[in-house]
């Protein structure tokens, strides 16, 4: 539970950061942690609710006791519906009320230091950049036709066909990035779109020149090697890369 330890945000960039930050924080428990966030969620318990931190971590913890309090609380009573709902069910229902509660904790902010409609404006228009928790979580973050196309083509493929699907302008195989363009495609501008259209399955954030990706070859998303803790060495010695998530399916199956 949250006492406000973290400097308030008090302009939009500062709310944004912060929004960024506990976001980043709740897709990490719905995916990457998601054996640990489901353990915690003991129906046994209280009534618990799932916080995003500005930190970007989470924390599964019972409601503040202060009324009001000094932030929107988050759903009440997560933990139990757990055992009655197929898991990712209840994971997505998590993740719509995780983004409810994160927009209702920066228009607080918005409303608290006076946010005027320019601004007010400027944030959703910000936030509506980024793809939804429930996006994420569920795989239905909407990328471009293209990629998608090629995404899929790529599919089950070994470490040496990971890494010729890096963009043609890097040099040395350092990389897993989003496929590049058909040979038959020119273009500069849909080199670009392609790259900028990218998001990691575990962050959410977009895909970045200087950072190493990986593809999972069981649901073929795209993740930063960093969020899903695969280097470019180890990348070289695995076959077929599962993500946590897909490893983690099979081994409850």
């Amino acid at each position: 539970m949250e006492g406000i330890p973290h400097p308030i945000p008090r302009t939009v960039d500062e709310v944004f950061s912060d929004f960024k930050g506990r976001r980043a924080g709740l897709i990490k428990a719905l995916t990457t942690d998601v054996d640990k966030f489901y353990q915690q969620c003991d129906p046994e318990k209280e009534n618990l609710c799932l916080y995003g931190l500005p930190t970007e971590t989470w924390e599964v913890n019972l409601p503040v006791e202060e009324v009001p309090p000094e932030l929107p609380e988050p759903a009440l009573g997560i933990n139990f519906a757990r055992d009655g709902m197929q898991e990712k069910d209840w994971l997505s229902l998590v993740a719509v009320h995780s983004d409810s509660w994160l927009l209702a904790v920066a228009f607080y902010f918005g409303a608290r230091f006076g946010f005027g409609k320019n601004e007010r404006k400027k944030l959703f228009q910000m936030i509506n950049d980024l793809p939804t928790i429930f996006e994420v979580v569920t795989g239905n973050v909407k990328q471009p036709k293209e990629q998608s196309a090629i995404t899929h083509k790529s599919g089950k493929s070994n470490s040496s066909g990971k890494q010729s699907r890096q963009p043609e302008h890097q040099a040395k195989a350092v990389k897993m990035s989003p496929p590049p363009k058909d040979e038959d495609d020119s273009g500069e501008e849909e080199e670009e779109d392609d790259e900028q259209g990218a998001t990691c399955g575990a962050c959410g954030d977009n895909y970045g020149t200087d950072e190493f990706w990986i593809c999972c070859d069981v649901c073929e998303k795209w993740f930063h090697g960093k969020c899903v803790k695969i280097t470019p060495a180890k990348a070289e010695h695995i076959k077929q890369y599962k993500c946590p998530s897909c490893s983690s399916k099979r081994a409850r199956v």
